[in-house]
């Protein structure tokens, strides 16, 4: 659910500029031609994709999704796999509270990765001065104890590109991970970064919300 955003619904279905983030998502994915299927995987419950997404073209909504990230995905490359998905394949795995993704962003992506054997993500690198902090006293306050050097920081995004036989073993090996690169880099892999886009950032809380309402609105209006 929409719990840090104060909404009822799960956020993927709240809607921005006369679409839900679930649409604009999927939609930015469709804007490529070289993406040949995308395949939304929801909670068996989840009635409300099939009914947004269906009869579209190159989509198929599965409704197999589990408690966590790793569950769902792994949900999606087991029907990926059943339909004929080959080990040096290429999947992309997209979170749906990123609606702001670009295809100029995807066609970096594709155009970085096409020659590699493991494949990368998007993601941003840190231009703030980064803070690591205490672990908090009883009044719920934190301090700062170091400055981190943030050459070498990177905010991870999505889409997260990698081979399919490769994302599937690691997935099953590394099914605690927070993300697909995460189980690449345990299973002793190099995902390369490539750099994504200040656009799309993941919509947590309502400020983000805000922000995304703004920017699609935008792109909404330039489109008429």
């Amino acid at each position: 659910m929409g719990a840090r955003l104060g909404a009822a619904l799960p956020k993927q279905y709240l809607e921005l500029a006369g679409r839900t983030m679930l649409e604009w998502s999927v939609e930015a994915m469709l804007a490529v031609p070289w993406i040949e299927r995308v395949l939304v995987v929801v909670s068996p419950a989840d009635a409300r994709a099939a009914a947004l997404l269906g009869g579209r073209e190159r989509v198929e909504v599965h409704g197999a999704g589990g408690a966590t990230r790793a569950e769902t995905v792994g949900a999606g490359l087991r029907r990926l796999a059943g339909g004929g998905a080959r080990p040096h394949d290429w999947v992309l795995v997209h979170d749906a509270a990123r609606p702001g993704l670009e295809p100029a962003m995807l066609e970096r992506l594709r155009g970085e990765l096409g020659d590699s054997p493991v494949g990368g993500l998007l993601a941003v690198p840190v231009g703030d001065t980064v803070k690591h902090s205490d672990d908090g006293h009883d009044d719920g306050r934190r301090h700062a104890q170091a400055t981190l050097a943030r050459e070498r920081l990177w905010l991870a995004q999505t889409p997260q590109m990698f081979r399919f036989g490769l994302l599937a073993e690691a997935l099953a090996s590394h099914p605690e991970v927070t993300d697909e690169a995460a189980a690449l880099e345990r299973a002793g892999h190099a995902p390369r970064l490539v750099e994504g886009g200040r656009a799309n950032f993941k919509v947590t809380t309502m400020e983000d919300l805000e922000w995304m309402r703004w920017l699609l609105e935008r792109r909404a209006a330039q489109r008429r």
